[in-house]
């Protein structure tokens, strides 16, 4: 056993590791709240169903739901493994942590890799969407649509390969009701008439646009949460050490 000099040196500096891992802790259990509300509101409002209409394509929104909610749960169970001072708990929040560290950075590389042909694949379930458009099947288009301020694919004239624009012409949720026009049947059948009161960007460049010119912060923020992780692993394993190799318990 170590003599009592030995441990009262240790234990600020277990004391010191449990304040720095529970901070730690939370701050982890924060970001799966994010994800989890990221992955909520993107359901929502952003209408994922519709861009991952599509059999290539996985359901990215409830991924974001399902990490969060791991990982609001192992950010609950690191406080209180480090409350509680468990070593064999301290070792599990540390695998935990890896193994989100690796699947982050696998899932970083890969989307940057295959970020074209990911972006090949949202554009032709985007085409299908449109194509398979009516009155019936419209919610997800027309929200996109009125909430971006944008109309079809690559612009208004998209619709016009489509059957709905040849029977009912480019949807009312194109209509831009700044510029003035009363968007009738008449207006809408007619692409000349319509380039005057709808809008003229188009959705899909629109959010592929934005996505690629904040490619590089993207990434970053990406790598600098998957690296965020190595502090945590890090401050685990010390404190379990520091536990076992002085049999330290907290009363």
């Amino acid at each position: 056993m170590s003599p009592p000099s030995a441990r009262l040196q240790t234990k600020p500096v277990i004391t010191c590791l449990k304040t720095f891992l529970i901070s730690y802790s939370l701050i982890f259990w924060f970001t799966g709240v994010i994800l989890l509300a990221v992955g909520v509101w993107g359901k929502v409002n952003l209408e994922f169903d519709l861009l991952l209409n599509s059999d290539k394509v996985t359901n990215a929104p409830y991924v974001l739901i399902g990490t969060g909610a791991i990982i609001i749960i192992f950010g609950l169970f690191g406080c209180f493994a480090t409350c509680r001072g468990s070593p064999w708990m301290l070792k599990l929040y540390t695998m935990f942590l890896t193994l989100v560290f690796l699947a982050e950075l696998v899932a970083g590389i890969s989307g940057f890799i295959f970020r074209h042909e990911i972006k090949a694949v949202l554009q032709g379930a985007y085409n299908k969407a449109e194509s398979v458009y009516s009155d019936k099947n419209n919610e997800d288009l027309d929200r996109i649509q009125r909430t971006l301020q944008c109309c079809g694919e690559k612009n208004y004239t998209s619709w016009a390969n489509t059957d709905y624009f040849k029977s009912e012409g480019i949807p009312k949720s194109c209509c831009n009701m700044t510029a003035g026009g009363s968007c009738t049947s008449a207006e809408l059948k007619d692409l000349n008439k319509a380039a005057l009161v709808v809008y003229q960007r188009g959705c899909f460049s629109l959010m592929t646009a934005t996505l690629e010119a904040n490619l590089g912060i993207i990434a970053g923020i990406s790598f600098g949460i998957a690296f965020f992780q190595l502090i945590g692993i890090f401050l685990a394993c010390c404190l379990s050490r520091y536990i076992t190799n002085n049999q330290y318990e907290l009363v």
